[in-house]
């Protein structure tokens, strides 16, 4: 599956950077096409885990990768002539991809935006197992069935869709910073609606949790989402020419390391306020401190370039030897023909 979607990746980075207008519309494409497929998965989850049991449902998700396999096998392409000079010519080509690599991630109009996107994804630790205990336990939690789960998050990924078409239709003209540092301060403050949820603020409010989790879960999915693509687009701005699939390719590892790291560290932290599957005490202390996490995350926002989403971020000959760059904040400028012959 990672091979396919680096492989799809790859694709939209090379596009974007051929035909930078494309690059917003291809991100947004994807993103709603990403949500109707967690639409699909969230709205038939709930019920099959609770007729066809764990194993059961866990059968049917090895399905659609052995449809992906089969997929691989059947999509035609030229055999070559002369196979051993394709593999030499390909261990050739990889060692330029690397080198490449290597070089761009050096220059900070490159290595600072990949920072941001990793600490934003890291710091925002990730709760999801604890309250998802909560939400089905019957004494301290609002006793939700597995199927009103499943459709909770279904709503969300159909939220996930609405986010998408207001990032496509109102947000993809305004700058990479403006937009992220906006979309980071909505993603810090409407995690306080779960909080209000796990201290049950909301009945005393006289809100049903039906109505208020629904509620919270779109607001939270239409932000994330707003947030979500502007760092897609601006990872194909990050993709020199030449090797544009391999470099977009790298920056996705960075982004699912931020994931990953985001639930290694909400794991740790409901360890350690002693948060389990029976014990739900100190769950509302673990959200209030990922909500302070997502909060601080805007002191990095100066990471991000000041640019806008249709313009280059880089030059499109930066692998070459005798291209010189300027390393400032705001971004890459060749060095003239003629002043580079005079010096």
């Amino acid at each position: 599956m990672a091979i396919a979607d680096v492989t799809i990746d790859a694709c939209i980075a090379r596009n974007s950077i051929e035909v930078r207008s494309l690059a917003p519309d291809m991100q947004s494409l994807c993103g709603f096409c990403s949500s109707a497929g967690a639409l699909i998965g969230y709205s038939t989850s709930g019920l099959f885990v609770h007729h066809l049991g764990p194993q059961g449902a866990l059968i049917l998700l090895a399905i659609p990768p052995v449809f992906i396999t089969v997929l691989g096998f059947v999509i035609y392409e030229m055999r070559s002539s002369s196979l051993h000079s394709e593999k030499h010519k390909t261990m050739e080509n990889l060692g330029v991809a690397v080198t490449g690599m290597y070089r761009t991630i050096k220059f900070p109009q490159v290595w600072k935006p990949s920072l941001y996107m990793y600490l934003s994804l890291a710091l925002s630790i990730s709760t999801h197992e604890g309250q998802f205990y909560w939400y089905t336990d019957p004494k301290a939690g609002p006793a939700f069935s597995q199927e009103f789960v499943g459709i909770i998050y279904a709503i969300g990924a159909m939220a996930s869709m609405v986010g998408v078409l207001i990032y496509h239709k109102t947000l993809k003209d305004i700058q990479f910073r403006n937009l992220l540092f906006f979309a980071q301060l909505l993603y810090g403050t409407s995690g306080m609606l779960d909080l209000i949820f796990i201290l049950r603020w909301n009945l005393v409010l006289g809100i049903p949790d039906y109505f208020f989790v629904i509620t919270e879960e779109c607001v939270s999915r239409i932000i994330s989402r707003i947030r979500w693509i502007p760092m897609m687009v601006l990872s194909t701005r990050l993709c020199p020419i030449g090797i544009e699939g391999t470099f977009f390719a790298l920056l996705m590892c960075i982004d699912t390391l931020g994931s990953l790291t985001s639930k290694w560290g909400g794991g740790m932290a409901l360890h350690v306020f002693h948060v389990t599957r029976t014990d739900f005490k100190n769950l509302w202390l673990v959200v209030l401190i990922r909500n302070i996490l997502r909060i601080v995350t805007l002191g990095l926002i100066f990471l991000v370039p000041k640019a806008d989403q249709l313009e280059a971020l880089i030059p499109p000959d930066i692998l070459t030897k005798n291209s010189t760059v300027k390393s400032d904040d705001e971004g890459l400028e060749l060095v003239p023909e003629n002043e580079r012959d005079e010096v």
